[in-house]
């Protein structure tokens, strides 16, 4: 897991740079042709790790079920997000990757329920939706560098 965890900290060391680097209103922006911005890309990505390591392991999550409800698959930017909201998820992108090495370490995730994603991949483990929560923060990263394009 070591690999898989050095990733997702490069992963999210480039995220976190999104938000150094973008004002509010272009983090805000949801340029034409797109259906988010990059500020949805980001507290998706918190999201989803959450919901694919811990919700799916019947554990807790670190998020509240308010973040999940704006930032789960299908949804899609419904408010201009605040300096503090902001503020929140620069803190939430290392926090909650930091908690599963932890967690990975104590080898708390004892139960799963199997996920098939979108791609088609089945997830049978906790492991594997640490490694497949690689892939999908790819995938959105290449997102939010195509939007940065148009802000």
């Amino acid at each position: 897991m070591t690999t898989t965890f050095e990733i997702n900290h490069t992963s999210r060391t480039v995220l976190s740079k999104f938000l150094d680097n973008y004002t509010l209103a272009q983090l805000n922006t949801i340029p034409e042709g797109f259906s988010n911005n990059l500020i949805w890309n980001i507290a998706h990505i918190v999201v989803v790790q959450q919901m694919l390591v811990y919700n799916l392991s019947g554990l807790p999550m670190m998020v509240s079920d308010d973040m999940v409800s704006k930032y789960k698959r299908g949804t899609k930017p419904e408010h201009s997000v605040s300096q503090e909201e902001v503020d929140a998820l620069k803190i939430f992108l290392f926090s909650t990757l930091e908690q599963a090495q932890k967690d990975f370490a104590r080898d708390i995730f004892k139960n799963y329920t199997e996920f098939t994603t979108m791609s088609g991949f089945t997830i049978k483990n906790a492991k594997a939706a640490m490694e497949f929560n690689n892939y999908h923060e790819a995938l959105h990263t290449g997102i939010m560098m195509q939007i940065r394009k148009f802000i």
